[in-house]
């Protein structure tokens, strides 16, 4: 991996050997720190998570606030080594489709897989009102509709400001999102979500980018089912990839 992909590829424990490469895209505001648990857990897989601007390592950067800025950067530094497949939660699983799109037009190595977490179709995007706008306080309460932030971070300033930013930016690509349309993916979507996020009912629109029947995997849980079904989750992970699962130490 070059120096320059370094910055954007975030891996506990590199495997040569491993059968495929799982590339993960964060949600909103978050760094790809927390898919690094899943390491241990997805043997013959190896975990990277994609580190943006603004995000973890790269807190210092000023993040994208639009789509085609963010993909065509990442493709600019990044050579997506195969085999592989990608996984993206929230706004990560609309930003993994684009990559997939971009790697496509561009000639490049498609994934074999594409994991889609809790978020509708491209094609429905947007469907809320925009809310990058809005002032601090406002805002802050329209992201803890999806889960409250560590009370830590909000009092302090200094961190506030920093997250702020960044879910700012994040909240700009979604709202002014908007889907081009093309031929669909000649590959496997999987598409995932808990039963109590609104976002799972837009999950059967995935079907209109894939040449593949699509999967839908709805488990228990909300927007962040991820972590409370976490072993769930990758079982589903490790069935579609095909390896196996090792006994919970």
């Amino acid at each position: 991996m070059t120096g320059r992909a370094s910055r954007w590829l975030l891996r506990r424990n590199p495997d040569a050997k491993a059968a495929v490469r799982l590339y993960c895209f964060p949600h909103s505001g978050a760094s790809p720190s927390e898919y690094m648990r899943w390491a241990d857990r997805l043997p013959g897989i190896e975990v990277l998570g994609v580190q943006g601007p603004g995000r973890g390592g790269r807190i210092d950067e000023p993040p994208y606030d639009a789509m085609d800025t963010l993909v065509g950067a990442l493709l600019d530094e990044v050579e997506f080594e195969g085999p592989f497949a990608f996984f993206g939660h929230s706004l990560g699983a609309l930003t993994a489709y684009e990559v997939a799109r971009a790697l496509r037009e561009h000639g490049r190595r498609q994934p074999a897989l594409l994991f889609v977490s809790a978020m509708g179709a491209p094609h429905l995007q947007p469907h809320t009102p925009p809310t990058h706008h809005l002032d601090d306080d406002l805002f802050l309460r329209t992201v803890e509709a999806f889960g409250p932030l560590p009370a830590d971070i909000l009092e302090d300033p200094e961190m506030r400001e920093i997250v702020v930013r960044l879910l700012r930016a994040d909240a700009r690509i979604l709202d002014t999102y908007r889907h081009v349309p093309a031929s669909p993916l000649d590959l496997p979507v999987i598409a995932l979500g808990g039963a109590s996020d609104t976002e799972t009912a837009f999950l059967p629109g995935w079907a209109e980018h894939t040449t593949h029947p699509l999967s839908t995997h709805v488990l228990p849980g909300d927007h962040f089912y991820l972590r409370e079904q976490r072993e769930e989750l990758l079982d589903i992970v490790r069935g579609h990839l095909g390896t196996r699962r090792e006994p919970v130490q």
